[in-house]
């Protein structure tokens, strides 16, 4: 295992379990008793967060489509001299599969309606939609010219939630933690690995997205 593995993996531990007590910390806020995944699980409840449903709605559909039309992959998904509208087709298709397509799918339902209820409806399509299509775009600039997959959007949301936590959160020591989430970003993009634009485009967002609670997080 070269260097470069070594912190590619270094990174993708840092924001999955930073990114996972992020979560549950907001996800728990005014229930302390109220187990991290059954909390995570209430974020779905009323009031629902309708924009999420639709979000995780559309990219389970076009998983399932992509299995029944592999085409679609092709038609999509971005590719060396790919035209340039692809860094936002390809968002729609996971190219690596079905285990792609679980992941993401799981990830999104996760993340999104957390934060949907921490920073708004929009401004969570936002985030998601613009860190996605930088990722994309960088990727088709030379980083990884071939694929596709959201995962890079998601990515967007953490850094979003991990920028609004730290200015606005509740627990000092997290608020210090959640900056492993940018630093690991910056690193991520040295590498040349679109993730690390997708979680450094949602850390910029979220510095202007920063705001206290819109909605309760527990229903």
């Amino acid at each position: 295992m070269n260097s470069h593995t070594v912190f590619l993996y270094a990174c993708a531990a840092a924001v999955m379990v930073t990114g996972t007590r992020l979560l549950a910390a907001l996800a728990t806020q005014g229930d302390k008793d109220l187990p991290p995944p059954l909390a995570l699980l209430r974020m779905w409840r009323r009031p629902v967060p309708m924009v999420s449903a639709v979000l995780v709605s559309v990219m389970a559909v076009l998983g399932l489509a992509q299995t029944v039309f592999p085409s679609m992959i092709g038609a999509l998904e971005r590719h060396p001299g790919g035209e340039w509208w692809r860094a936002g087709t390809a968002l729609a298709v996971q190219s690596s599969g079905w285990f792609q397509i679980l992941f993401n799918v799981a990830a999104l339902a996760a993340v999104a309606p957390v934060a949907e209820r921490r920073l708004g409806p929009w401004p969570m399509v936002l985030a998601f939609t613009v860190s996605g299509v930088v990722a994309q775009a960088v990727s088709m600039a030379g980083w990884s010219r071939h694929g596709g997959g959201d995962s890079v959007a998601i990515c967007g949301l953490v850094g979003a939630l991990a920028v609004s936590y730290a200015r606005h959160g509740n627990l000092p020591a997290l608020r210090r933690l959640v900056l492993l989430i940018p630093a690991a970003g910056l690193l991520l993009c040295l590498m040349t690995n679109n993730h690390g634009a997708g979680l450094l485009a949602g850390c910029a967002l979220g510095v202007g997205l920063a705001v206290p609670v819109r909605q309760p997080l527990t229903a």
